[in-house]
This record gives structure tokens, sequence and C-alpha cells, in this order.
């Protein structure tokens, strides 16, 4: 093997593919990243079993051929020469001599065919969208997953394509998030649930634009190509919960409230709670006013809110994490807060359409 390449073309990829190597392994190929130089390319490509990226970029290559080179050490390495033009060739004891500008190192790589095969889905059921809306359906879901290994189901995101539209459902006990998307199209109705990390990574890589991305899933697998990227990840298996029961449909109390508002009134009235790491707010709605508090052995603090009530007065207590990592995904200007009574969920939706819903579980207060 033999190719010259762009250091900073390089430097990137191997950013974005070092994400799919394992860290906690005794296979050491599953540390390393294969490079495979062909025609006038060059595809790096590394998998944990779980998660698999590839990532392909332009190369003058001189001779075809294939290796694995340690991932951590590699990475490193040409990250210090991301400005310079590098030269790569693989002799016959399976050393990598690397030469940029009048210097070279050489690194001893692992044999290609050790490497596991990494499953190929452009020919399975699939689905597309826009680019902006994949971006928000992962980022408004995966906050929400569990991160405790006692329900491993509940580390994933569930995906529910039917109907022209995908839903994305996460939940952890505490709280649930549902989000809706429009697709441009799809070749079937079914549901997968994505680890939380895969979809994160797929998350990393979208932009905020109109194009279109087509995602393949196909028995226990899904695959997405973005930019030249490509991310592979295993499914989950198994029963996800049923969240339609969960989620209350008639409520006693609703508030129309400024997002910014609450969001700035929860910061400050958190940070006593976070004092006594226990995050309790509490949530005290009369008429045109909501009150947010919180109380420990240094003092107290209190924040008023102007809101649009309907319905009957309510004292609720909330963690005030929970609450924040769900606002924090939003940017719209008002939102609606939904309840049934002090002791049951509180439902958070846009407040002109039907995009989303988090639902947060309260905290007994006395």
């Amino acid at each position: 093997m033999k190719l010259v390449c762009d250091g900073l073309d390089l430097s990137d990829a191997l950013l974005k593919v070092s994400k799919g190597t394992s860290s906690k392994t005794t296979t050491p190929i599953l540390e390393g990243i294969k490079l495979v130089a062909e025609e006038d390319h060059l595809t790096l490509s590394a998998t944990d079993l779980e998660l698999s990226i590839e990532k392909t970029i332009k190369a003058d290559v001189k001779v075809e051929g294939e290796t694995v080179v340690p991932g951590k050490l590699f990475s490193e390495y040409i990250k210090k020469l991301n400005d310079e033009q590098i030269e790569l060739s693989l002799d016959e004891h399976n050393i990598l001599t690397i030469r940029y500008t009048d210097s070279m190192g050489k690194i001893q790589c692992y044999d290609a065919n050790e490497f596991p095969q990494i499953k190929q889905l452009e020919f399975a059921e699939s689905f597309i969208i826009t680019e902006h809306d994949l971006r928000e359906l992962i980022t408004k879901s995966v906050f929400a997953v569990a991160t405790e290994d006692s329900r491993p189901i509940l580390k994933g995101v569930k995906l529910e394509i039917e109907n022209g539209s995908v839903h994305a459902i996460a939940l952890d006990g505490y709280r649930i998030a549902v989000v809706e998307k429009p697709l441009s199209r799809t070749t079937a109705s079914y549901s997968v649930i994505v680890p939380a990390r895969s979809l994160g990574e797929i998350g990393k890589l979208l932009g905020d634009s109109d194009n279109q991305v087509q995602l393949f899933v196909q028995k226990n697998h899904l695959m997405v190509n973005i930019d030249n990227t490509k991310i592979t990840t295993r499914l989950l298996d198994g029963d996800f919960v049923n969240y339609k029961q969960i989620i209350p449909t008639n409520f006693t109390t609703t508030v129309i409230l400024n997002k910014a508002q609450l969001e700035d009134a929860l910061e400050r009235a958190s940070l006593l709670s976070r004092v006594d790491r226990n995050n309790l707010v509490r949530f005290d709605i009369t008429d045109k006013l909501m009150v947010l508090s919180s109380k420990s052995e240094i003092g107290d603090i209190k924040e008023n809110i102007t809101i649009a009530l309907h319905g009957n007065d309510l004292s609720i207590a909330f963690n005030a994490r929970y609450f924040s990592e769900a606002l924090r995904t939003l940017d719209d200007e008002f939102l609606k807060l939904s309840f049934k009574s002090s002791i049951a969920p509180c439902i958070i939706t846009p407040n002109d359409r039907d995009e989303y819903l988090f639902l947060i579980a309260p905290v007994r207060i006395s």
C-alpha cells in the first residue's frame, strides 16, 4: 500500500472514525482503525462490534492495499501533522511508514484480515428525512434515555416509522420524550430501538440544512451515510415500555408561559437545591403567576413568572435537572405546561403545534 493524502483531511477523518473504536476490550484489533487504499480514495473504519464508523477521503493511491493501525497512537500522531501532505506506505512486514516534509515515522500495524466485517445495508428498508429534522429528532429525544444498565432497552431511542412520519421515544423512568417529524419517503412501516450513543454520533455529523438523509434498516442494524461518513449500529432487541399508557390526556391545570423566562428562573431557583444535591424546585401556580422556589440551610430563593392560567391553582415539585435538560433542547418562544394533580406528571408541549411532548414526573412534597 502506498498513497499521498492531505493531512487535514486525514486528521478530520480520524477524529470522526476513532469514536467507533473500543476503549474497553481485550481484543487489540478493536482498538485499531482499518485503512483501505483503492482507486482514488482512502477509507478509514473502526468498530466496537456495536457501533461502526467509516469515512472516505480523497487520496493519490500509488499502490492499493489495506492494514489496521493502532487507533489512538495513529490519531494522535496525525493530529500533529494536519498542515502537511502525508505519504503512507506499507511494507511486507506490515509496518506503516509515515512521511511528511523531511521527517518520517514508522508504526507496526495489525493484520487487516483480523478486522471484523462491517455490515452493509444499502439494499435494506429505508426512510428519508431532512438533515434539519433528523438533527432535531435526535436532540429532543436522546437526553431522556436511561444511563444505568439495569434496563438496557431504555438506553436506546425507539423510532416508529409509519404514515409518512417518524416518532422518536425515549424514557428513563422519571421522564419521557416523544418527538414527531415528517418523512420525505419510506419503504415500509416498522419500529426499531437505536442505542443513544449511536444516535449521538449521527447527530454530530448533521447540519441545519434541508438536504435529504437516507437511513437504512435491516434486521438488527441501522445505517446512515452523511457526507462520506457512514455510521452503522447494532439495534437493541427487547420489549420497549408502552409509553402511551403512561401519558395522561385529561388535565385540570394548563399554563402558557415564556420559555426563556422559565429557563432563567429555573436556573436561579435551582442554585440552592444543587447545594443540597436534591435538585428540588417547587412550582406554586396561582391566577397569573407561577412562583418557583427552593430552600436549603443557607437560604431560599423565589422566582416569579407571569403566566396565562387555565384551570385550577396547583402546588407541585420537580427535580430541576429534568426540567432544565428538556428546556435546553427547545427554541420555542412559548410553551404549554399541563397538569392533572400534584402527584401526576407534567406534560410540556409547544403552545401552537404537536411536534413534541415531554413528560416529567413530580417529586412528592409535604
